[in-house]
């Protein structure tokens, strides 16, 4: 076995519950909450946590104590605490708790653009110019969004080409990786490969992360076939927290614990305790007055 096929079975996953998974739940989750959840993730060997997202308080109620929680969390050596921003006031905030990873958020969908951020895609590519500026000279990673990779819930199918287009020119603006996300969790397994192929034509595939929601029941096999292409870095959240609002039926974000247990059977290594990531997720269920949404962390839990 070569140095290369030792590095071809390390995947990290960016751990998106804080944020993604938090955002659209419908009662104020406590701060204390927020940061025991981080903490408790920080814990299981995960190197990547996106803590949370300087949004305006007034579209996102959810996140308004953003400041407080990135505050809060008792950062371990090695692990990254990345959040969203959307703006230059957003950086400014995220900079004065000494954020030092960010994210920047778009869609290759017009009309979901509009919808979301009421902005077109290209004027929230501009409105990403000066804070991906400022963060190069202030020394601070920039990580990019792109959603609706496989499908919108407004236009529907979404071609290809916009998707590579909108990714190549994030990482060419200065984005380090680009994640590529099923916001609405449509696609299957052969579209999910040929997008993320077609991506990496025009962008290293060492520099792309697949993000994928699980409405279909199939991020699992949209996950399997990405990585059988080569990709290296998926998001995921724990307990499959959060989801989008825009579509029917949604029930998430891919949970953690369940790509965790299929890429410990493949043989793939991430070095994250998948006893401890599944107690963290049922914590985090009770919390939130449900079940987990983790088949794996169901399962281990009744074993």
């Amino acid at each position: 076995m070569t140095v290369a096929d030792l590095h071809a079975r390390d995947v990290r996953i960016v751990e998106v519950g804080p944020r993604d998974g938090l955002q659209n739940e419908k009662a104020l989750v406590p701060t204390t909450t927020k940061i025991e959840l981080i903490d408790r993730l920080s814990a299981t060997g995960l190197r990547s946590i996106e803590a949370t997202s300087f949004v305006s308080p007034k579209w996102v109620p959810q996140l308004a104590d953003a400041a407080d929680v990135y505050a809060g969390i008792a950062k371990r050596p090695g692990v990254r605490y990345p959040a969203l921003v959307p703006n230059e006031s957003g950086y400014d905030r995220a900079r004065a708790v000494g954020v030092d990873e960010i994210a920047v958020f778009t869609a290759a969908s017009e009309a979901f653009n509009l919808k979301n951020i009421n902005a077109s895609i290209e004027e929230s590519l501009r409105r990403f110019a000066p804070v991906i500026e400022r963060a190069r000279g202030d020394g601070v990673a920039v990580r990019g969004y792109v959603s609706t990779v496989l499908g919108c819930p407004y236009q529907g199918e979404v071609p290809v080409a916009d998707v590579v287009r909108v990714a190549k020119t994030l990482h060419a603006m200065g984005c380090y990786e680009i994640s590529l996300g099923d916001t609405i969790g449509v696609g299957t397994p052969t579209k999910a490969a040929a997008m993320l192929r077609a991506v990496a034509e025009e962008v290293p595939v060492g520099a792309l992360a697949v993000h994928f929601h699980d409405t279909y029941g199939q991020a699992l096999a949209n996950i399997l076939s990405c990585l059988e292409a080569g990709v290296r870095v998926i998001d995921a959240a724990v307990s499959g927290a959060g989801g989008c609002p825009y579509a029917k039926g949604a029930s998430g974000n891919v949970a953690s614990e369940d790509v965790v247990y299929m890429l410990h059977g493949m043989g793939m290594r991430t070095g994250i305790d998948l006893d401890a990531l599944c107690e963290t997720g049922r914590w985090l269920a009770t919390a939130l007055g449900r079940d987990t949404g983790s088949k794996v962390g169901r399962a281990r839990a009744q074993a």
